[in-house]
């Protein structure tokens, strides 16, 4: 059996308008092009004719890989989640202990990280560090950059 994904809610329906774009917007305009090129006549030397082709394979890929995805889904309502330790939805609050600077990341699904929005993979190994902390621990995680100890100033949930 292959593996559930965990995703919140507005990460799964993120999924599902991209899917829904790809197969009801997406796929009949690549389709249009393609007839379109085709009464061109030779394909052979037809560049629209080769580039449609190449968009319907990579729009075609991305809807399997959106389908397979959306089917092992484990939609979880971070509003729903409550309690002091850190576990996958929370919002944690963090201080840099070298830099004293201060950020905020929610732990989300691989499929809806983010840095720039604030929002790391359960996978990360921040994420992995701070799983099961409270309030006041200090975790040290190794990055690509050395080693960084952070202190959680606050865990919460919605």
């Amino acid at each position: 059996m292959m593996d559930k994904i965990p995703m919140t809610v507005g990460g799964f329906a993120k999924l599902e308008a991209e899917l829904k774009q790809r197969q009801q917007v997406e796929r009949p305009r690549i389709i249009a092009a393609i007839a379109e090129a085709r009464a061109h006549g030779d394909l052979s030397e037809n560049a629209e004719y080769h580039s449609a082709k190449e968009q319907q394979s990579h729009n075609e890929g991305r809807i399997v890989e959106l389908e397979a995805i959306i089917t092992r889904a484990d939609v979880i309502d971070v509003t729903k989640l409550s309690g002091d330790t850190v576990k996958f939805g929370a919002t944690v609050k963090l201080i840099d202990e070298d830099t004293e600077e201060e950020r905020v990341w929610q732990i989300v699904g691989d499929s809806e990280a983010d840095a720039k929005a604030g929002r790391i993979s359960i996978s990360s190994p921040l994420a992995r560090a701070l799983i099961g902390k409270k309030a006041g621990t200090s975790v040290e995680v190794t990055t690509p950059k050395g080693a960084k100890s952070y202190e959680v100033l606050e865990v919460s949930w919605g």
